[in-house]
């Protein structure tokens, strides 16, 4: 594929690299292929250590650490009895503070090392999905970036595989369902599963086993322990009485205790009483200002006001300013573009907020809010910032990703053409990357955050920046991120350029949509927005949208093989870019050309024309557009027989989407190595290439390749004599395609399938490739009737 998403269709083939003594198996294939290590294998790669520090004065909780320490001695042999327990409990009851008190006491009992997450599962914004963080275990078990599947499905598969003879602590704190869990427990081990929610997720313990265990509000004498140890040595005379009343204001909350005691930790010399008269004229401000919401909630509330309005103003202001953010983590320097203050201003007033335990620090230069504090902060910034400076501040720090995004993007796509941002209104500068894969890293790192900026930007009104935004987040994407991630970026891009009436923004909003419908699988969509886009480039008079437009309804065409539509849209936009001296471009449908000869059977016509590609991409040092032309190339090479010619061009190719980190290359050019490794009897690593590949598919949401990745695991097990396992694959490749109305893809597919069952069924073989022959009616290129002509010879002696 190249910078542009023009790229081969679906038919070609493609690799993955994987050891000998990796196995596949079929299992359910509905569940995708699985890959699993082979018995008696010495494990490798890192040993996670992802506790964060255990809370400081902790104290009390006596029964709860008692029933905690019981896990590790109720043991059947050496495995756990239970391997799942939900802490549950009220917001601020100290749940994640109790776990990790008690984690750290005992995690030398899990020398494979211990995972943490906080899930955010009742976090003012998205809540982390399954999906996310088992791509954060994955990486913290030493899988790779590039190597961890995308898909749910897949990535617990893996994850469980992982597990499987290791003891690990695994604490998955906020969760909020049970689809968040589900997915991220052991199959089976002695690792141990730690789970806290304000929920008792009931679904874990009737399917899983879990067992629970209830956190509620401290005991009096125990709330007073938590104040005098936070406060010792600075409040040596507070009494016994004064402290019960002040833990009663905070409702015998943990968290809202912390917080109180901070505050009088700081203020040493203010007498308790007036600390007390301060906090209850705070509470019955709340009680004035009631939703009815209970009155635990009520005193947490009161204790973060109380807290709050005691901040220094700046440290104050920049705290409410974050409830603007939105996303759910944020850097220094994005909190510095709330502020508008120096970065080096901004560190010691989020030192302020941390101290104050109004914000937890997750990494260098990174933070986080507890789920209350945020939705207290964005309560604040309500009450106590004018509109006009909320819309002044949020500007500022979308304003701040577009240009570190812009930034990004000069990296991750540096051929595409780029617009000129709008001029930054803050002071704080954006982020500069030293290389490609630091551009990368930030937008792995940001994805959740660069997802929400475009609908974010649209609700305030801020239509010129919303579609910069979008455009620019099209190409600054982290190459192994699902494109589907990004559709609701489009959407509310597209709609922002049109309230803007912004026809060239529109033109390519369009056709960005269109590429992500088209990888989506949902071609009707895409051909709808292509062909939208073609006609407003046609009556803005702009002949390289329009040529651009004909040359991705082309790619439509192909991948829907209407071969000659196909051709003739490659040829047209062809000539377009020849007259507008595009020689990139030119290049680009060349080697589109060159696919649909090779899909016809026109290995000439395909091999010239992959050759001037490759000559004119090389020329120009366009990685994306030399890959997706050595693959078209080792694809003519291998059905010309030159296999030697083949291997070395997928090999050049996947270098370079290694290189590019971009799954969605990786994927489809693995079936090609597979193909190639097949043809010559390495058919255990065909299998590791296919394997590969449907992960990597799957990820990516991309069916229809993730289908032809069965196929050639199918393809090699008959040639390994393993036909049951075979035919599995093959049947599921037809469904799928089927349920896909890929008509093409379906009749290879029951070809396929029919050879692999002809050895044991010969009626159900000869039924298939009648199948198969009614499919292949439509089509009349010199490919279709060859095998048209094939499957009549092979039946006629059935």
């Amino acid at each position: 594929m190249s910078g542009d998403g023009d790229g081969p269709s679906q038919d070609s083939r493609n690799d993955l690299s994987g050891a000998s003594r990796d196995v596949v198996q079929a299992g359910n294939v509905a569940g995708g292929i699985h890959f699993h290590q082979g018995r008696g294998q010495e494990r490798t790669g890192p040993t996670p250590r992802q506790l964060p520090a255990a809370v400081h004065a902790f104290v009390n909780r006596t029964d709860e650490l008692r029933q905690l320490k019981a896990i590790l001695t109720d043991r059947s042999g050496d495995r756990l009895v239970v391997s799942v327990h939900v802490v549950a409990g009220t917001a601020g009851a100290g749940k994640t503070s109790l776990v990790l008190h008690w984690a750290h006491e005992v995690k030398d009992h899990f020398p494979d090392g211990q995972l943490f997450i906080n899930l955010r599962g009742y976090d003012p914004g998205e809540p982390v999905t399954a999906n996310q963080a088992l791509r954060r275990f994955l990486g913290a078990l030493g899988v790779p970036a590039e190597r961890i599947p995308q898909d749910v499905d897949e990535a617990a598969s893996l994850y469980r595989s992982l597990l499987a003879e290791r003891r690990l602590l695994i604490i998955l704190d906020n969760a909020a369902t049970v689809s968040q869990v589900r997915p991220l427990l052991p199959g089976g081990g002695n690792s141990l599963v730690i789970v806290t929610s304000r929920s008792r997720l009931g679904g874990l313990a009737v399917r899983d086993g879990a067992r629970h265990l209830s956190l509620g509000t401290l005991p009096e004498q125990e709330a007073v322990a938590l104040l005098r140890a936070v406060t010792s040595g600075y409040r040596p005379e507070d009494g016994e009485e004064k402290l019960s009343e002040l833990s009663r204001l905070c409702a015998r909350l943990p968290l809202a205790l912390r917080i109180a005691a901070e505050r009088a930790a700081s203020h040493p010399h203010m007498k308790i009483d007036d600390l007390i008269a301060d906090l209850r004229d705070e509470s019955a401000l709340w009680d004035a200002l009631s939703t009815g919401i209970d009155e635990e909630a009520e005193a947490v509330r009161s204790v973060f006001a109380w807290s709050y309005r005691a901040l220094p103003e700046q440290s104050a202001r920049l705290f409410r300013l974050l409830g603007l953010h939105p996303g759910p983590e944020f850097s220094l320097h994005a909190a510095a573009a709330l502020a508008e203050l120096p970065p080096r201003r901004t560190r010691p007033l989020l030192d302020d907020l941390v101290g104050a335990h109004l914000l937890e620090q997750i990494a260098p230069d990174r933070f986080q809010f507890h789920d209350l504090l945020r939705a207290f902060a964005a309560h604040q910034v309500q009450n106590d910032e004018s509109a006009e400076q909320r819309s002044i501040a949020l500007r500022r720090v979308l304003e701040w990703y577009l240009h570190t995004a812009y930034g990004a993007q000069g990296w991750i796509k540096p051929l595409e053409p780029r617009i000129s941002p709008a001029e930054r209104t803050g002071v704080v500068a954006p982020l500069g990357f030293s290389d490609y894969d630091a551009a990368v890293d930030w937008s792995d790192r940001e994805h959740t955050t660069l997802t929400r900026l475009v609908p974010t930007a649209l609700a305030a009104g801020f239509d010129t920046l919303a579609w910069q935004l979008a455009v620019v987040l099209w190409d600054a994407r982290s190459p192994s991120s699902s494109v589907l991630d990004w559709l609701e970026t489009g959407r509310a891009g597209l709609e922002a350029a049109e309230r803007g009436n912004e026809p060239a923004v529109r033109i390519r909003l369009l056709n960005n949509l269109g590429m992500a419908y088209r990888q989506c699988h949902r071609f009707e969509e895409g051909l709808e927005r292509h062909q939208r886009a073609r006609e407003l480039a046609r009556a803005e008079g702009l002949p390289f949208d329009e040529a651009r437009s004909n040359n991705l309804i082309g790619l439509i065409h192909l991948d829907s093989r209407e071969l000659d539509p196909a051709a003739e849209h490659f040829e047209r936009a062809a000539a377009q870019f020849r007259e507008l001296d595009e020689t990139r471009r030119v290049a680009m449908a060349l080697s589109n050309i060159a696919s649909t000869m090779l899909d016809a059977g026109r290995l000439r016509e395909a091999e010239a024309a992959v050759e001037e590609a490759l000559a004119a991409h090389r020329e120009l040092n366009n990685e994306r557009s030399i890959g997706n032309a050595l693959n078209i190339l080792a694809e003519v090479r291998l059905e010309q027989g030159d296999h030697s010619a083949a291997l070395n061009a997928i090999e050049e190719a996947l270098d370079i989407a290694l290189n590019l980190r971009s799954h969605t290359l990786e994927g489809f050019w693995l079936l090609t190595l597979g193909d190639i490794q097949r043809a010559t009897a390495r058919l255990g690593e065909a299998l590791a290439s296919y394997q590969r590949s449907a992960k990597l598919h799957r990820g990516l949401k991309n069916r229809g390749r993730e289908a032809l990745a069965w196929r050639g695991t199918g393809q090699a097990y008959v040639a390994m004599g393993r036909h049951d396992e075979a035919v599995a694959f093959h049947r599921q490749a037809v469904t799928v395609h089927a349920e896909l109305a890929d008509t093409w893809q379906r009749a290879l597919e029951l070809d396929c399938l029919a050879a692999a069952v002809e050895p044991q069924d010969p009626g159900a073989a000869r039924a298939h490739w009648a199948e198969a022959r009614e499919c292949l009616a439509a089509y009349a290129d010199p490919r279709a009737v060859a095998l048209r002509t094939r499957i009549g010879e092979r039946t006629a002696g059935l």
